[in-house]
C-alpha cells in the first residue's frame, strides 16, 4: 500500500523500499519494532508536525490546597526532605526542603508554556463588578459615542494592571518526569478553580492515522532499517553464496549512514522549528 495507514503498513512499505519481495530483508521482526518507536521518537521531538499545540483542564481539589500550604511539618504531604552529607576535612550534612505539590500529567506531554486560571478574583476582570464589566454596562450601550482608540488603549492599560495583580504562575516541567510543579501561594486558590495548561502534546499515530505516511518518518525508517541490514550482514563479511555473490554488509551500512546524516540535515533546516532567538 503507497500510502500507510496503520504501523504494520508502514513496515511493509520500507521493506519493499528495500527490495521486498524480490530480495529477503535480513532484519528480524523484533528490530524492526524497536527501530520503528525510534523513528517515532525522533519524528515526535524534532518534527513540527510530530506535537501539537493543547490546553488542559485541571480541576484544584482540596488536597491539592492542603498539600500546597504544608509549610515545617516534615510529615506533612507535599513536603520533599532530601538530607545529603559529605567530607571536606569534616563532615557536612545539608539538608534541602522542596514543595513536592506537583500535578501529574500524562506521558504524552512534551513541553509546557503556560498556566492560567480560569477563575480570577481581580477587580480589573472576571465578575459583574470588575471594571471591565461595568465598562462595557455603562459605556458601551451607544457605539457611536464610543472612541474606539480610547476603548483600545483604556482595555491595554486594565490588561497591564491585571498582568502585574495576576501575573503568571510560575511551574517547573521535564519531559522525563510526567511532573508539573507550579509554584504559587496555594492560600490564594479556591476549591473547584480549574488550572488551563497550555502545553505541546504528541500526535498519536493510533487515533491520528495520517502520521504512518508521513514522507519524513517513511524516508527516515528505511534509512534505519537499511542500517540495521547492513550491521547484521557485516558478520558474514567475505562470505561467498552459490554462485560467487558476496555480501557486503559495511557497504550497505555506510550507503544508509550517509542517508540517514542527509535525512537529518534535511529535518534541522526544513522539519525543525528554530529556537525563538533565531527568529526574525
Amino acid at each position: 500500500m503507497a500510502q500507510p495507514s496503520s504501523r504494520q503498513d508502514l513496515i511493509n512499505y520500507v521493506k519493499r523500499q528495500l527490495g521486498a519481495p524480490v530480495l529477503e530483508i535480513n532484519v528480524a521482526d523484533e528490530q524492526i519494532d524497536d527501530l520503528v518507536d525510534d523513528a517515532l521518537q525522533y519524528f515526535h521531538e524534532r518534527h513540527f508536525d510530530g506535537v501539537i499545540r493543547t490546553y488542559l483542564k485541571y480541576k484544584i481539589t482540596a488536597d491539592d490546597i492542603s498539600r500546597g500550604r504544608s509549610r515545617g511539618d516534615s510529615n506533612a504531604v507535599g513536603i520533599t526532605t532530601e538530607t545529603v552529607s559529605h567530607s571536606v576535612g569534616n563532615s557536612t550534612t545539608f539538608s534541602f526542603e522542596e514543595n513536592g505539590n506537583y500535578l501529574p500529567v500524562p506521558s504524552s506531554i512534551t513541553g509546557v508554556n503556560k498556566i492560567f486560571r480560569l477563575t480570577s478574583s481581580s477587580a480589573t476582570s472576571g465578575s459583574m463588578f470588575s471594571v471591565k464589566y461595568q465598562l462595557f454596562l455603562n459605556d458601551l450601550y451607544y457605539w457611536d459615542t464610543i472612541d474606539l482608540l480610547q476603548y483600545s488603549m483604556v482595555q491595554n492599560k486594565l490588561s497591564d494592571i491585571d498582568y502585574l495583580l495576576n501575573p503568571l504562575k510560575h511551574f517547573r516541567f521535564n519531559q522525563r518526569q510526567d511532573r508539573l510543579y507550579i509554584d504559587m501561594d496555594w492560600g490564594q486558590v479556591v476549591k473547584d478553580d480549574y488550572l488551563i495548561i497550555d502545553c505541546w502534546r504528541l500526535l498519536d499515530p493510533s487515533s491520528f492515522t495520517q502520521v504512518w505516511n508521513d514522507s519524513f518518518l517513511k524516508m527516515y525508517l528505511t534509512a534505519l532499517v537499511k542500517r540495521q541490514w547492513g550491521q547484521n550482514l557485516m558478520k558474514f563479511q567475505g562470505v561467498k553464496l552459490p554462485g560467487g555473490v558476496e555480501l557486503n554488509g559495511r557497504q550497505m551500512f555506510d550507503d544508509a549512514e550517509r542517508e540517514l546524516e542527509r535525512i537529518r540535515e534535511k529535518m534541522s533546516s526544513t522539519y525543525e522549528l528554530p529556537p525563538l532567538d533565531m527568529i526574525g
